[in-house]
């Protein structure tokens, strides 16, 4: 079969994890990826590309013979990016812009799960801050969630536990724009209760193949305490996802989402993220994303044994329901070191000790999220910085290695959760 040269846009550890996977793919002939990171450098061939100039990216790809590019980050695929190396004649993964906006905007998610008949929270929409805050006065029980409608880097959601925790939130999103644009409209939902549980799947807008379940940290603290973050770890599998609930979730959630969107004259190509809370009335949505998630894609990708490659053009050329996607059962845990004082202000540039691949323990390897390389060292250059991921026979293995590595790693204000998988 053909080699392919490939390009990832992206530059976290997402995309690292992602890298990882497909360059164990025999497909593969060049390894691309624009703008990547200090860590990717050393598993790819790095371009400085902007993730959201598209026509530069569509240029290099013809300059430099691209045949599939995957699109990964939530932005360009919102912009249109896919769409674009499609009108080049050049395969790309992930969704069309219209099919994006699943994500991209909360208004159009939650008008289409209350279309659809999809289980969700119930919410209301406002994009005036004065009606938002009279609504919140009138609800008669606290917690409540208040959601900037468009993207906000995995960070637009507020959870108020009092009436003037709503009040400061409104305020901070629709008159202060601390998620810019993003806030211009909110969703104020009802609080669920229940486990969390995150699953993926490949799809191609008829068939749906979810990926192994996996649990995030939100919390930027031990305890689920502390400020809403972009993911602090993750294991998988999820121990509260059972297969009775798995069918549930095909059978009211997964497949009737992919034909909402088909119904919608939207149909999504590509990963669909599934957000769920396993509530006493059953599961419902919290979010979709229309790309892999970031820490999950760091747990998930490492049980994947079929070739990713092969899943992408097939869902690409729409023929998926002829693979056969095949998991390791072994259980996996990623431990992000992040960044003093994330997801606040934080310092870059600070040097890195101790790193290699896989932390220096056999069964973990270091997924780079924030990092830059010069001069032979590592430096930090983000929020969440290093992802450490190990696979064990369970799950407490798997944990205890992904700590032994943690700590072999140093960098100064380096902040991680310590009780990642313990709350089960």
């Amino acid at each position: 079969m053909d080699k392919l040269n490939i390009l990832m846009v992206g530059s976290g550890g997402r995309e690292h994890a992602l890298i990882r996977k497909i360059l164990e793919s025999s497909r593969v002939n060049k390894l691309y990826c624009a703008p990547g990171n200090g860590g990717i450098g050393k598993d790819s061939i790095c371009i400085d590309i902007p993730v959201m100039d598209i026509k530069k990216m569509v240029d290099f790809a013809k300059e430099n013979s691209i045949d599939l590019v995957f699109v990964a980050p939530d932005d360009p695929l919102a912009a249109g990016m896919v769409d674009t190396f499609t009108e080049a004649g050049i395969k790309a993964f992930g969704p069309t812009a219209a099919a994006a906006m699943i994500e991209a905007s909360k208004v159009f998610s939650k008008d289409l799960m209350k279309k659809y008949d999809i289980p969700t929270a119930k919410y209301e929409v406002f994009d005036d801050p004065k009606e938002a805050v009279k609504y919140i006065q009138s609800l008669e029980s606290f917690p409540t969630v208040i959601k900037a409608d468009g993207l906000a880097l995995g960070k637009g959601v507020i959870i108020a536990e009092s009436l003037k925790d709503a009040e400061d939130a409104i305020s901070s999103i629709m008159e202060d724009m601390k998620f810019g644009a993003s806030g211009k409209r909110v969703v104020v939902e009802e609080f669920l209760t229940g486990p969390e549980v995150s699953v993926l799947a490949f799809t191609d807008g008829k068939t749906l193949f979810p990926m192994v379940s996996s649990k995030d940290h939100k919390r930027a603290l031990d305890n689920d305490q502390g400020l809403n973050t972009g993911g602090m770890g993750t294991i998988s599998p999820n121990p509260f996802y059972t297969d009775e609930i798995a069918k549930i979730c095909e059978e009211t959630i997964f497949m009737p989402t992919i034909e909402a969107m088909n119904k919608e004259g939207r149909p999504f190509k590509g990963c669909l993220y599934f957000g769920l809370m396993i509530t006493q009335n059953g599961p419902k949505v919290i979010e979709y994303n229309a790309r892999f998630g970031d820490p999950e894609a760091q747990v998930v990708l490492p049980r994947l044994k079929t070739d990713i490659v092969e899943i992408a053009l097939a869902v690409i050329e729409e023929r998926l329901n002829e693979v056969e996607i095949e998991w390791s059962s072994d259980p996996t845990a990623c431990v992000i070191m992040a960044s003093g004082g994330y997801p606040n202000e934080y310092k870059k540039g600070i040097e890195i000790f101790g790193l290699d691949e896989n932390g220096q323990v056999n069964g973990a390897t270091v997924y780079h999220s924030g990092t830059v390389f010069k001069d032979g060292k590592f430096y930090t250059n983000g929020g969440r910085v290093l992802g450490i991921t190990a696979t064990g026979k369970t799950l407490d293995e798997a944990l205890e290695k992904a700590y032994c590595a943690v700590d072999k790693i140093t960098f100064d204000g380096a902040h991680y959760r310590k009780d990642i998988g313990k709350i089960r």
